[in-house]
């Protein structure tokens, strides 16, 4: 069997969003029959890409702050040109060695600017390649609002000089790219959207808790995790929590939360079964990251969502308020974020009627193979044997 090869760019800086969801769409890829190679280029996350998939792990870099202003190591140094240059002859190299028939760039150039240094060049070989393997940019439904002039004028250019098809990971009746991209309409030949793209159907949890806190990756949820802890002293009561505070939580945080945690409060870093967890509790409580709420949304529970806003992020903001004029959610804005007024919406959503069942198309994964069989369909590329054949 002649198997399309598929090498796949993904980037996280801060979060663990952005490479989940490029994992739980590889693993789609690989039993769709891809040859998959998964590029990553980020701090390691455990279970991340899912076992089985080959990768390839480039020199770390993350983000030096939550308004993404920089990059460092993993010690915190801030990155070099010769770090640079490193990253980005593997990366050209591995074209190479690896020879795709799609490379597919997360994020970018809808985000990750950070990262021109060695994408940019990876453009350029890509296009110079012959046979030129087709090019995909993945990004999710909500995108980050650019403020800066030229910056939307400079992705389109970018699309319309290199990019087949851009794969938008979201339900166009939930959100459309044109909603938070202004110019979609210039690109819209070359968008097509996948469904969003939650993981599979969780198995019923025998874990029952009232309220389950969950920050995200961590990094960036260090207010909730510190109100929830207060906020679960406060309604004590016969509530049962559980907070989950993301791997990406720095360690004295995670050790202070421990220490403060009330008896009512169960306190993990990380659980593998968080999504199951879900169907056994009866109030999420988050922030809005896309991960997270197609998680919810599988479970179908109450949700209170607290979407991260910090550094000019819109994305969450967005996607959260969607959600409320839904009814599918509640919502507490971070600049309200304080035990009290934690303490005060988890009461009112736990006495709120259950969520309507979400008319979404949430198999975005499988969609995601189907999009791309079809884009190698349109384009009469000659597939290469895969060298494993």
């Amino acid at each position: 069997m002649i198997q399309p090869r598929v090498l796949f760019y993904v980037q996280h800086l801060l979060g663990i969003g952005h490479l989940a969801r490029a994992s739980r769409i590889a693993t789609a890829l690989a039993d769709d029959g891809f040859d998959i190679l998964v590029v990553t280029g980020g701090a390691p996350v455990a279970g991340f890409p899912a076992p089985g998939l080959k990768t390839l792990t480039l020199p770390p870099v993350v983000s030096g702050d939550e308004g993404f202003s920089g990059l460092t190591d993993l010690n915190g140094n801030p990155v070099d040109d010769a770090f640079k240059e490193k990253r980005r002859q593997m990366l050209l190299q591995t074209v190479d060695d690896f020879q795709p028939d799609i490379v597919i760039i997360e994020a970018f150039p809808f985000g990750r600017r950070q990262m021109r240094f060695e994408l940019i060049p990876l453009l350029e070989k890509v296009a110079a390649l012959a046979p030129k393997p087709l090019l995909v940019a993945s990004v999710r439904d909500i995108l980050q609002e650019r403020t800066k002039p030229g910056r939307n004028e400079e992705t389109v250019d970018l699309v319309e000089n290199f990019f087949d098809l851009v794969m938008v990971h979201g339900d166009p009746s939930f959100a459309t790219i044109g909603q938070t991209f202004p110019l979609a309409r210039v690109i819209e030949s070359k968008v097509a959207y996948t469904g969003l793209v939650a993981a599979p159907p969780p198995a019923v949890t025998s874990e029952h808790f009232d309220v389950l806190v969950s920050a995200g990756g961590g990094a960036a949820g260090g207010d909730l995790v510190a109100s929830a802890l207060a906020a679960a002293g406060m309604l004590a009561g016969n509530l049962k929590w559980c907070l989950i505070t993301g791997p990406n939580l720095p360690k004295p945080d995670f050790e202070a939360a421990v220490a403060g945690a009330p008896s009512n409060l169960t306190i993990s870093r990380f659980r593998v079964d968080f999504a199951s967890l879900l169907t056994g509790c009866r109030l999420s409580v988050s922030q809005a990251g896309y991960n997270t709420v197609c998680d919810v949304l599988r479970a179908r529970c109450r949700s209170l969502l607290v979407p991260f806003a910090a550094g000019g992020e819109t994305e969450q903001t967005f996607r959260a308020e969607r959600l409320e004029r839904m009814r599918l959610a509640s919502v507490l804005t971070e600049r309200d974020l304080t035990p009290p007024a934690l303490a005060q919406a988890v009461e009112r959503a736990l006495t709120a009627a259950s969520p309507d069942t979400p008319a979404l198309d949430l198999d975005g994964a499988k969609g995601s193979a189907k999009v791309l069989r079809k884009l190698l369909k349109s384009s009469n590329l000659t597939i290469k044997p895969s060298r494993s054949a």
